[in-house]
């Protein structure tokens, strides 16, 4: 039983009365000093949209808590919006806060000892920077997607996302659209609050938690508008206090290669974001397991794509919700053999258990395994020379899975999106965008306003484009990202030359620089790094930290052991 286990450290015996007197000044009382102490954390702010829903869930995870004995503590941690931040200098902020959001949440419950976490997470790296927190820390815990927005219309009655207006940027440049009428888009693209619609960065990661266990099955998909997500919150409460009660499952009894797996399947059934790819790894390595891109690629490479959602395909989120959610999803997977059903949940019970309360595919949104949309997953890792620990590309929607072509090469994304937005560019070519990376950045950018624009010009599959950076669950096209070894890191990105021929294969999962060995060889010895300014503050203190892409770029040793504190009581 692990029932007000930790916060006694702060709460009993006689040389606690100064702890006890802070605690006084918030509220508690006698019969507070006896209960577990649960801390709620969310991103809520202002910000973003991703964020703004998830003050009322916080509030009311208190109610919850409160039913089950317990004594709920609410604070927040940060978040940045990849929306705001894309295509300028903010956006080397995005993946620096995944961690920041990680060791906040580590350092306020462990310089706390609270006895358990409630975490609301809706933004691309406060999703995964939470769940690192919560194996990180092995306290009792229940994760909750904040939800994701409603799609908005045109007039017509197309639908509208935040991905139509940067595509719009595009479609705007090539002179297929007026001013008005980009203004129109941009006016009808973020109707309500919530993280972005589709099969992006967010409701990937969300669709994670509830694949590793984390969440409730059919908890991340109902829309952040929803007033069931209320009574969600509350539900989150009370079970993180009967968890407390039981003595688990704690967050390592639930991330395991087994459920990490099913992790991979998930996103890569439904054509998910590639980010997943950088995420999921550093989950593992919170939990002291080793899973790196060539394990994520494994299973990527036996899942059927089965889920039609968007950007790759049809469908946004509010529409899987309405056919069941995620565990339709899971379902499918499970009744093809692709999944371990006998990995457990939040609930104590197998997520097979816990499945067979739900529906199975509806054969529109999600297919069964034995109609797949496509044999492999919607996300494919790609190996070669050019990319020796892996690189990734999303194949959901591709009408064609090979390329050829010459390099263009760009030191920085504002080089390669001048070119792009001045359409100096052709078919044929590879836009090559390097120093990007999590070291080189440092912050490893995302590059969806370059894809979107070359999207929206017609030219998504004409062109290839290849960076060490990242790229948004947004993104669609010939575009390949993550790879590593980066240039900063001595990869062989660093050595390509304008006009080189490079190949990319998503069948055989290749990518592959035309240049012999001699020559490769030549070009490394003569390989110097690329300058930029002096570095200070976060970003120093990331680039001298993080690791490389394939494993996650994290920024610890992974594993923490987080001791139970001597009390008066048990010394």
């Amino acid at each position: 039983m692990l029932h007000k286990h930790r916060s006694k450290a702060i709460t009993h015996g006689p040389t606690r009365a100064a702890h006890r007197a802070f605690l006084r000044a918030t509220g508690m009382d006698d019969a507070d000093m006896d209960k577990s102490i649960v801390a709620i954390i969310s991103s809520a702010g202002d910000n973003t949209p991703c964020s703004k829903s998830q003050g009322p869930q916080a509030d009311n995870a208190r109610l919850g808590i409160a039913e089950g004995g317990g004594v709920p503590v609410m604070m927040s941690t940060v978040s940045v919006s990849d929306g705001t931040s894309m295509n300028h200098d903010g956006m080397r902020m995005s993946l620096l806060s995944r961690e920041l959001v990680a060791d906040s949440i580590e350092l306020a419950v462990r310089g706390h000892a609270y006895d358990a976490l409630v975490g609301f997470a809706g933004c691309d790296k406060t999703l995964p920077g939470t769940i690192m927190a919560m194996v990180r820390l092995n306290v009792p815990s229940v994760f909750v997607h904040g939800g994701s927005m409603l799609p908005g219309h045109a007039p017509d009655g197309t639908e509208h996302t935040v991905l139509s207006a940067i595509e719009g940027v595009g479609r705007y440049q090539k002179g297929e659209i007026t001013l008005q009428q980009l203004g129109g888009i941009e006016r009808t693209s973020a109707m309500t609050v919530g993280s972005c619609p589709g099969q992006f960065t967010a409701n990937t990661m969300g669709m994670v938690g509830e694949a590793l266990g984390l969440s409730f099955l059919g908890s991340s998909t109902i829309p952040a508008v929803y007033s069931e997500r209320l009574a969600l919150a509350r539900r989150a409460g009370r079970r993180a206090m009967e968890i407390l009660t039981a003595g688990g499952p704690l967050p390592r009894d639930l991330v395991t290669r087994k459920s990490l797996e099913n992790a991979c399947a998930a996103v890569a059934a439904t054509g998910g974001s590639t980010n997943a790819a950088l995420h999921i790894p550093a989950i593992a390595h919170e939990a002291g397991i080793v899973f790196t891109l060539d394990d994520v690629a494994t299973v990527f490479n036996r899942t059927p794509l089965i889920a039609d959602l968007q950007p790759g395909g049809k469908y946004l989120a509010s529409a899987l919700n309405v056919v069941g959610g995620v565990p339709c999803v899971l379902n499918a997977l499970l009744a093809g053999g692709f999944l371990h059903g006998d990995a457990l949940t939040l609930t104590g019970r197998t997520l097979a258990e816990e499945l067979a309360q739900h529906p199975g595919p509806d054969g529109k949104v999600v297919r069964s395994c034995d109609t797949p949309i496509h044999a492999t997953g919607g996300v494919v890792v790609l190996k070669g020379n050019l990319c020796p620990d892996g690189a990734l590309l999303k194949i959901a929607g591709l009408k064609s899975l090979t390329f050829d072509g010459r390099a263009r090469v760009f030191e920085t994304e504002e080089d390669c999106m001048k070119v792009v937005s001045s359409q100096s560019y052709a078919a044929g070519d590879v836009l090559v965008i390097r120093n990007e990376g999590p070291r080189g950045g440092p912050g490893m950018r995302e590059m969806l306003s370059v894809t979107a624009a070359i999207y929206g010009q017609g030219m998504g599959e004409k062109v290839a484009l290849l960076t060490d950076g990242r790229f948004s669950g947004a993104t669609r096209g010939m575009c390949i990202g993550y790879a590593s070894p980066e240039a900063a890191a001595g990869g062989p990105i660093g050595c390509v030359r304008d006009g080189d021929r490079i190949t990319i294969d998503a069948v055989a999962c290749g990518i592959h620089l035309h240049v012999d060995d001699d020559e490769l060889a030549k070009r490394r010895a003569a390989w110097k790094p690329f300058e930029r300014e002096r570095l200070a503050g976060a970003l120093e203190k990331y680039a001298r930290l993080v690791g490389p892409t394939h494993l996650g770029a994290v920024t610890h040793s992974g594993n923490t052991s987080w001791p139970y504190p001597p009390t008066e009581e048990n010394p």
